[in-house]
């Protein structure tokens, strides 16, 4: 990845037009000081002055085709004064920095010049550095036990028009995986996109001792309407289930083997937060629908699930945040739902202090998930006591207080909707505690935290290690004790695809005792 530099430079000169006879020269030493211009007047002509766009220069383009390039920057025409050119300048700028097409864009304003140039015009000049047609990157990554190489191609700007083909390739000293992705943005409107996916992808789950490996397909589409971001998605994979141990329980075993889906999905995002990783105020709403069989496969359900969360800052700089997940999923026809499309809850990313997705249905150890689910939970976060470090690397530090709740089964779909809503009030788990925030730029969060769970059941697994991981903590044994030291880093994303994008990974588990 390059450095982006992050700078607008302005040359302004007076928008008046010089006298004919040319300026007059014939005051010197004190006198000189009589016709400096204050600063109120020179301030009241940059703000108030109506200027004309004549012309934008773009220096740098070579593969790049002007039909993309002027969708991003017509709004520039539409100033009439020097500070909207300014603000529309800058604004285009960040337009251009979104395609991905360009290293390094600055800008510069200046007085228009030639025999056309007006009075009042203006010339806006992008100064422009293109990627280069082809940037690679490697990696090397460790975690579950296993360390691989990631190497990733990219060919961006494939033809002009904002088009990116990716290629990323992981060997590992279990497991083989690559992914060649096409996108397509449309001109004048990059929230309007579409790519196609071309995966392998391995996954490794020990609480459930199973390993899945997708071979598949998958078309997106992503479109915004009003305040709403939306994302049509068709897949087809054929995936291989397989036991990850030889204790894997009969009920793993039993789900072994080869199965094909192909499902639509739809998603809507409303994210209105002004952080991912700790916002202070803000609120997001995600809602998903997919749909599995109708376009073919043996894999036939109906899935939906949903996310909320609420953020309002408080005195003192402290911020609440409250949050609510939940979801179901019903099988269409007489087979039941497979254990790879089933919910699973517990670790930080749900109920802290419960060991990763290892709470609910299980057999012999092993983890089953369900096939609906609740989780909730009341989070405070305030500064440091004493605010050391204040100003600076203090800043990224925040004390963290929680109680966090949820449930998950399965359920009798014969029975009606008072019977699931008493079963999901059934045998709640929850846990409540205090830690410390670490904010790791806008990637993630690394959080301490000391954790007392509650409501706990027979056949869940608690936390008793600390660990480092993108969103969860890996649990290495149980625990006997009421309470436990959690550590772990907690990524915002759950989607395989966006971890494989950014495959640096370290795991380390070190038992407390």
């Amino acid at each position: 990845m390059y450095p982006i530099k992050c700078s607008f430079l302005l040359r302004f000169q007076s928008l008046e037009p010089l006298p004919l006879a040319g300026p007059d020269f014939g005051a010197l030493g004190e006198e000189a000081e009589l016709v400096e211009v204050e600063p109120e007047a020179k301030q009241e002509i940059l703000e108030n002055k109506d200027v004309v766009v004549q012309h934008v220069h773009f220096d740098g383009l070579g593969r790049t085709k002007n039909d993309i390039i002027m969708c991003e920057i017509a709004d520039v025409f539409k100033a009439r004064n020097l500070i909207d050119v300014m603000r529309k300048s800058h604004e285009a700028r960040e337009k251009l920095l979104r395609l991905g097409i360009f290293r390094q864009v600055d800008v510069l304003i200046d007085t228009c010049q030639g025999d056309d140039a007006l009075p009042n015009g203006l010339d806006v000049t992008f100064e422009v550095t293109e990627l280069r047609r082809l940037t690679g990157s490697y990696n090397t990554m460790v975690g579950n036990n296993e360390g691989s190489m990631v190497l990733g191609l990219k060919f961006p700007n494939l033809f002009g028009r904002a088009e990116k083909v990716t290629f990323q390739f992981s060997y590992g000293t279990k497991e083989t995986s690559y992914g060649l992705s096409f996108f397509k943005p449309r001109p004048g409107k990059f929230e309007k996109n579409f790519s196609v996916n071309i995966y392998k992808v391995t996954g490794q789950f020990p609480w459930s001792s199973l390993r899945e490996t997708d071979r598949g397909v998958s078309t997106e589409f992503n479109f915004p309407i009003w305040k709403t971001s939306h994302t049509l998605k068709w897949e087809g994979v054929w995936r291989e289930l397989g036991c990850l141990a030889r204790t894997a329980s009969f009920s793993v075993r039993e789900e072994s083997g080869h199965t094909l889906k192909s499902s639509l999905s739809h998603a809507m995002v409303i994210d209105s937060r002004n952080s991912t990783i700790l916002p202070k105020r803000g609120a997001l709403l995600k809602i998903n629908q997919e749909l599995a069989g109708y376009t073919g496969g043996d894999v036939n359900f109906l899935k939906e699930d949903f996310e909320l969360q609420l953020n309002k800052q408080l005195i003192w700089d402290s911020v609440v945040s409250a949050s609510l997940w939940g979801g179901m999923l019903v099988p269409i026809g007489d087979k039941p739902s497979s254990i790879a499309d089933r919910f699973y809850l517990g670790g930080p990313t749900s109920v802290r202090g419960f060991s990763m997705y290892s709470i609910g249905p299980q057999s012999e150890g092993d983890y089953l998930g369900g096939e609906a689910f609740w989780a909730g939970g009341v989070h405070l976060y305030t500064p440091l006591p004493f605010r050391p470090g204040q100003g600076g690397f203090g800043d990224l530090f925040r004390t963290h207080f929680f109680l966090n709740a949820g449930n998950l089964c399965n359920l009798n779909y014969g029975e009606g909707p008072r019977a699931h809503l008493q079963r999901l009030a059934e045998c709640i788990r929850w846990s409540y505690g205090a830690g410390i925030v670490l904010r790791l730029g806008n990637i993630a969060r690394l959080e301490l935290n000391y954790c007392f769970p509650m409501g706990v059941q027979a056949g869940d697994r608690l936390v008793c290690c600390t660990s480092f991981f993108r969103g969860s903590c890996t649990p290495a044994c149980f625990l006997r004790e009421s309470s436990a030291l959690c550590f772990c880093l907690v990524h915002t994303s759950r989607d395989i695809s966006v971890l494989l994008s950014q495959p640096t990974l370290f795991t380390v588990v070190s038992l407390l005792g």
